[in-house]
């Protein structure tokens, strides 16, 4: 018996993947990924650094691989610029690769 072939499937695979695997495909196709998981970082901020410090957090954004953070508090931004590595070191942790190579406070 022939088979029959759908001229809309053409190089599609017949594997099952999921949502997510299916996802991380696309942002590897269309080279988002480092976009996206930067973004992830940005939203994790708070949940990440603490409320205390996500509330002294004027803007925060992401230029050439550098994570930016203006902070509305002076003593804070010293506290944080003594902590740089160990915050680095929190991402890493928390993503599984290095989003960011450095952080300023500003």
């Amino acid at each position: 018996m022939p088979k029959f072939t759908d001229p809309n499937q053409r190089g599609r695979t017949a594997e099952v993947s999921t949502v997510g695997e299916a996802l991380h495909q696309l942002l590897d196709t269309y080279q988002l990924k480092a976009k996206y998981e930067q973004t992830q970082l940005i939203q994790s901020w708070e949940r990440l650094m603490g409320h205390p410090i996500a509330r002294r957090t004027d803007k925060i954004y992401v230029s050439n691989r550098v994570l930016y953070v203006k902070l509305s508090s002076a003593p804070l931004k010293q506290e944080l610029n003594m902590s740089r590595s160990k915050i680095l070191a929190l991402f890493l942790q928390e993503f599984g690769e290095a989003i960011v190579e450095d952080v300023v406070f500003l």
